[in-house]
This record gives C-alpha cells, structure tokens and sequence, in this order.
C-alpha cells in the first residue's frame, strides 16, 4: 500500500502523469498503464483470461462492469457515517445485497466451466448459490500463471 507521502512525491515528481495523477499504475517494460479496468483488462489479456475470441471478450468485461457495481453499492454502505446504520447496512449487505447481486452476476454468465471485501467469508458465503461464479473464482484461484505472477511480481508502492 502506497502511504500519502509516497504518492505526493510521486506526483511532485511526475510519476504518476500518465495516469492521471492517481493510482493505481502498472508499468510493464518502462510502459506506464493508469486506471483500474485498463489495468484489469492488460492483465486479463496478458495471462489469457480474456477469452478466445471478441464475444468472449465482452463477457469478461461485462462481468467486470459487473463487479464495478457491485463494489460501488458496497462502498456507499461503507461509507455510512452513523456507526449503528453502517452496522445494520452491512449486515444486510452481507445477508442479502450481496447474495442478491451474486445472483443476478450468475444469471448473465453463459454456461461453461470454469477479496475485495472486508468480510471475506461473508462475501464467501455469498457465492455458495452461484456455481457459475464459484467455478470461475475457484478455477481463477488455481490458474499458474496466476499463482506465478503473484509470487514473483516486483514489490511496488502500489
């Protein structure tokens, strides 16, 4: 995790011009990538799990909006400020929001084989019901290449 003094000097510097002034960034043979999904989207491609053709393609990215309004509708229960409605949110969040958006993810997959979140079981539990996305998260958490990049990345302030 970068500390703000870090990402101030990075940005004093101009190290972080090419995305925006922001994080996160990738940089990949002296390349500089900025924004989350073009970031996803590189990585996706690079380790082949973007699909073997462009519908394919799309239905990554579908899934990937997907999970971008899953995490958006998180944050703003997140962000709650009264202590005892962020508590009540985030069980319900938890018990029903998250289940319900699993759902609705599970039901725009297309068949085939194949933690961003606080409460990592909770949101564990919350794929029980949806094989599809089980699958995929389970067969994602096995990939090698995965589990090779992970283990051999460079350590950054990103």
């Amino acid at each position: 995790t970068i500390k703000r003094p870090e990402f101030d000097a990075m940005k004093a510097a101009g190290q972080l011009d090419s995305s925006l002034g922001k994080v996160p960034l990738l940089e990949v043979d002296g390349a500089k990538i900025g924004q989350s999904k073009a970031i996803e989207r590189f990585l996706a491609k690079e380790l082949g799990m973007m699909g073997s053709n462009s519908v394919e393609a799309a239905q990554v990215d579908q899934l990937g909006e997907t999970v971008r309004d899953i995490k958006d509708a998180y944050q703003k229960v997140r962000g709650l400020q009264d202590e005892e409605a962020k508590k009540a949110g985030m069980d319900k969040w938890f018990a029903e929001d998250l289940p319900n958006w699993c759902a609705l993810a599970e039901k725009s997959l297309p068949p085939g084989p194949g933690c961003f979140f606080d409460n990592a079981e909770g949101a564990k539990a919350a794929f029980q019901n949806c094989p599809k996305l089980k699958a995929a998260l389970e067969a994602t958490d096995a990939l090698p290449q995965l589990k090779e990049y992970i283990s051999k990345r460079k350590e950054t302030p990103f």
